[in-house]
């Protein structure tokens, strides 16, 4: 372990373990779906007061981008939901302009943070896992790009 961490790291695994590991066929799933991804986040959702109770709703955009996600991603759901844990590792790649150059990252909104709320919620609908929690290890990155879309490789973790 490192200095100062009360956990173990990823790193932290001693040569009698990693001998005592199995080898095991690893699910992968990896794509890259081509289209221009939303800007419109899981945050945008609204308010509204229905018989004097709050009541969240998603406003028609965040409905729209919400099922364009669903319709570009569900020709890639793996034929066996994922049941353990998974790595996520997520590309965002957005329109570049001639002030946005491609290959440089996006530094400005929306938040990886909200873009992975939504996308996560939507690779569960479509059955990519069967709860988002299995989720344990998690990569996002924002670029501007030529080829505007969402590269995404979802892999197993195996258990120690």
């Amino acid at each position: 372990m490192e200095r100062g961490l009360p956990y173990p790291q990823p790193h932290d695994v001693t040569p009698e373990k990693k001998n005592k590991r199995k080898a095991v066929n690893q699910m992968v799933t990896e794509f890259f779906a081509g289209m221009i991804p939303p800007t419109i986040t899981h945050q945008q959702k609204k308010i509204a007061i229905v018989c004097g109770k709050p009541r969240l709703y998603e406003p028609d955009a965040l409905k729209a981008a919400r099922a364009g996600l669903m319709a570009h991603l569900g020709r890639y759901a793996p034929e066996t939901p994922y049941t353990g844990g998974v790595r996520l590792v997520v590309k965002w790649l957005f329109p570049a302009t001639a002030k946005r150059l491609a290959g440089t990252y996006r530094i400005t909104k929306p938040d990886t943070d909200n873009l992975q709320k939504m996308l996560k919620d939507v690779l569960t609908d479509l059955r990519f896992w069967t709860d988002d929690a299995l989720v344990c290890s998690e990569t996002a990155e924002k670029f501007w790009n030529d080829i505007p879309g969402i590269y995404i490789r979802i892999s197993d973790i195996e258990e120690r």
